[in-house]
């Protein structure tokens, strides 16, 4: 007869889950030799370990003091299909509360004993698609508590293949068609697709639309066939696919309106008609294999960059995307948060590798520099630049002394144009607060900081922070969103 804690303990090791992300007020659940990862506030501690699961594409193990803080974190990991295990318990602030219930896949309150099997079974439900996260409460006693010793870990084969028939029939629908067209969400790079979208897109001559908002980038944006991103509303999305006679929709709903064929691996979507449930990687490999070689000229490309004038203070914001795209190293993984210049930065950033580009899919502010440091520690070998809006920062600045605590060699690249829309918002309410300095803010969690000025300084400080084994902060001015 085993501890529950020892069981526990066996078991994260078994699978390989020896990473936390703690909370304030969270007690150490989770025994054992692990590594502990803690930020000042939940909603900063479930975006750490949403980066974190994004990019090992492993469930992370959150551990909270209050789940209820947390919540709009945990909902934000269920827009993005992000696994994760949250655990709270008893004796701690909001005990027995749950994230929201469209938060989590599953809920469990298992008795002391119980608690390893439970864990074995959150791991199957998190990563069974549609990923997401999934919510423990946990008894009090657990280094007491009688337990089996840890529960056997069983395979899991959550990659389920998309029927062959149906593929043959879409296969025959794309050799017929007169103008097909590819939309790829951002479950064609979480399922490991770039290669087989790629092939696909060249074999059947497809152009490639980016799903809008999608909270990755699916395939490379320097090819050829690539035409950029949807824009976010039904009816101008609509009209860009207006011309095509067949729509394939690859890990993503189509826009409202757009009849389409759609490859997922959620069942849920089956409300959207013409829908193909499986693996999405297995199923664009399988439409290659089954389509004709089209051979035809596309019409039409995607712009390159726009030009980056020079010499104006503050820099215009294409200056200062330009510069981070001549300053950072071709692996880089970026995280966005600063909303109001994604298109911008999708001009002068091309993403051209799988697992490169990470955002909140379902918009909630202070993703970014969290999940950055996520990113980071999950992926130690790539360097991760967060480019984020002051405002952005300010939703989670917090998260800074994480950083400076665990020195995670990260990079912060915060866009600010100088009015400070949300601090000048407040004061004409109510005549209340100054500017905040950023930099300042920064040093005084222990991350270094500096303020550039111009697309030269810009391009040498970030050459300077990739190259570091400390956490740094670059704040830009720029002109305008």
């Amino acid at each position: 007869m085993s501890t529950t804690s020892r069981a526990i303990a066996d078991w994260m090791r078994l699978r390989d889950l020896t990473t936390v992300f703690g909370g304030p007020g969270a007690d150490g659940a989770f025994p054992g030799d692990v590594r502990r990862v803690r930020g000042l506030q939940e909603a900063v501690v479930v975006a750490m370990a949403d980066g974190y699961a994004s990019v090992t594409g492993r469930p992370a193990l959150v551990d909270l003091g209050c789940a209820a803080h947390g919540a709009g974190a945990v909902l934000g990991a269920a827009a993005n299909h992000t696994p994760l295990i949250v655990t709270t318990g008893p004796g701690r602030t909001g005990e027995g509360r749950e994230p929201a219930g469209p938060a989590v896949k599953w809920s469990c309150a298992p008795a002391p004993r119980d608690v390893p099997a439970a864990l074995e079974w959150a791991y199957h439900v998190a990563l069974t698609p549609p990923r997401g996260p999934v919510f423990l409460s946990l008894p009090a006693g657990l280094a007491a508590a009688d337990a089996d010793p840890a529960p056997a870990v069983r395979p899991l084969a959550a990659a389920a293949a998309p029927d062959p028939i149906a593929l043959a029939v879409l296969a025959e629908r794309l050799d017929r068609a007169r103008s097909p067209v590819l939309v790829v969400g951002a479950d064609v790079d979480a399922s490991g697709g770039w290669a087989a979208a790629v092939e696909l897109a060249e074999r059947c001559a497809l152009p490639v639309w980016e799903a809008a908002q999608s909270g990755r980038v699916s395939f490379p944006q320097s090819h050829p066939h690539y035409r950029g991103a949807l824009l976010p509303d039904a009816g101008p999305a609509a009209r860009q696919l207006a011309a095509h006679d067949l729509v394939l929709a690859a890990g993503v709903p189509p826009p409202e309106g757009v009849a389409a064929v759609l490859l997922t691996s959620d069942p849920s979507c089956a409300a959207f008609g013409d829908v193909i449930v499986g693996d999405v990687r297995q199923a664009l490999t399988a439409l290659t294999e089954l389509t004709k070689l089209r051979q035809e000229p596309l019409p039409g490309t995607w712009p390159a960059p726009s030009p980056a004038p020079r010499g104006s203070r503050p820099m215009s914001l294409v200056t200062a995307l330009a510069a981070l795209a001549e300053g950072a190293p071709p692996e880089t993984i970026w995280v966005s948060e600063s909303p109001p210049s994604r298109p911008v930065f999708h001009d002068q950033i091309r993403i051209d590798r799988p697992g490169s580009f990470l955002c909140a899919a379902g918009g909630g502010a202070g993703h970014g520099l969290p999940a950055a440091i996520g990113a980071q520690l999950g992926e130690p070998s790539r360097p991760v630049v967060a480019v984020v809006g002051d405002g952005s920062l300010q939703h989670a600045v917090a998260a800074l002394w994480s950083a400076a605590a665990y020195r995670v060699p990260l990079t912060v690249v915060v866009l600010t144009d100088g009015t400070q829309a949300m601090l000048r918002w407040l004061s004409r309410l109510d005549g209340a607060g100054p500017g905040a300095d950023l930099c300042a803010i920064a040093k005084g969690y222990g991350v270094a900081a500096g303020h550039v000025e111009s697309a030269e300084a810009l391009t040498a400080a970030l050459r300077v922070a990739t190259a570091s084994d400390l956490p740094m902060l670059v704040e830009v001015p720029v002109n305008g969103p």
